[in-house]
């Protein structure tokens, strides 16, 4: 907020958010707190509670749904239809935001929830193209939000099983990707391997940067050919496209800033405010700023620019 975030989104330190590790995230203490700076810093405060409950056992995300109302939060971010319906109907005025989680890529789907649950704000998949986003934005009957900097997950989002095939634990149910508790690095005859549970996910040869083993980054064989079959592990920086994404009608910006520090909040934050400013002014677009602090030192504008594979 002080490096000029108009609003931050968060989470508890349980499973009912997509970032559940250890040493993150708030207790409900800490979040209250937070909501009270925000507030003060003429900012808002939105308290992501996107990850599937499993059936018969949703007392956890009510329960969060309940504390981020109580404590002030300005807005939701659900993914689960059953939570969708629980926070609609218990509290009608609350500000209900739809998850990246529940994969809404479609002016139908995200009417749905519109209709259904009230949705005020839809953050899109990170599968579309900057014209296809334009064209939801003309007609989704919501805001709409879109990621500019950080982790690429190149997934539909909420249908990712690879990191719970290999580490038995769920991105979209306990809220870990590639835990880093099944995470190990050894080297091989001077080459750095990395491993994700029992599988081998890269090779890295001396002084190349190493990319974190996310399963869907890793490089794989098949049919006598050797390489990034999803996607090569580089993080999202859209900069040079705000002009393209503003005049697509989005209305939020968002940058991945959970399991980051604060140093790494504050410099991706404080640039993009600088570039909008440099958009108001007409002024050309920065590029490169920001690579020192992107995964394996490189960046890519994702299905933004191009078609997805």
């Amino acid at each position: 907020m002080d490096a000029g975030a108009d609003a931050v989104y968060c989470g508890f330190n349980d499973e009912t958010n997509a970032r559940n590790f250890p040493g993150l995230n708030f207790t409900p203490e800490q979040l209250a707190q937070a909501a009270v700076y925000a507030r003060a810093a003429n900012a808002k405060t939105f308290v992501a509670i996107n990850t599937f409950p499993r059936a018969g056992d949703q007392q956890l995300w009510q329960r969060a749904v309940d504390t981020a109302v109580r404590i002030g939060a300005d807005a939701l971010i659900l993914a689960d239809v059953g939570l969708l319906h629980y926070a609609a109907s218990t509290y009608p005025n609350q500000r209900l935001h739809l998850s990246v989680q529940a994969a809404a890529a479609s002016v139908d789907s995200i009417r749905y929830f519109v209709d259904a649950f009230r949705i005020r704000r839809v953050v899109l998949p990170r599968v579309l193209s900057v014209a296809e986003i334009a064209a939801i934005s003309a007609e989704a009957a919501c805001e709409t939000e879109v990621f500019v900097f950080g982790g690429l997950c190149v997934m539909e989002e909420g249908r990712c099983s690879l990191s719970s095939y290999a580490t038995g634990r769920s991105p979209n149910m306990h809220g870990v990707c590639s835990p880093a508790s099944h995470v190990a690095y050894h080297e091989e005859d001077g080459t750095l391997v990395s491993r994700l549970g029992n599988f081998t996910i890269n090779r890295f040869a001396a002084g190349k940067a190493a990319a974190y083993p996310t399963l869907c980054k890793g490089r794989f064989r098949a049919a006598q050919t050797e390489g990034y079959l999803f996607e090569e592990p580089v993080s999202l920086d859209a900069v040079e496209l705000l002009p393209a994404l503003r005049q697509s009608g989005v209305s939020a910006l968002k940058i991945e800033g959970r399991q980051r520090s604060r140093a790494y909040v504050e410099t991706v934050v404080r640039y993009f405010k600088e570039a909008l400013a440099l958009l108001d002014a007409a002024e050309p677009m920065p590029a490169g700023g920001l690579v020192t602090l992107t995964e394996g030192q490189s960046a890519t504008t994702g299905a933004y620019r191009r078609g997805w594979r």
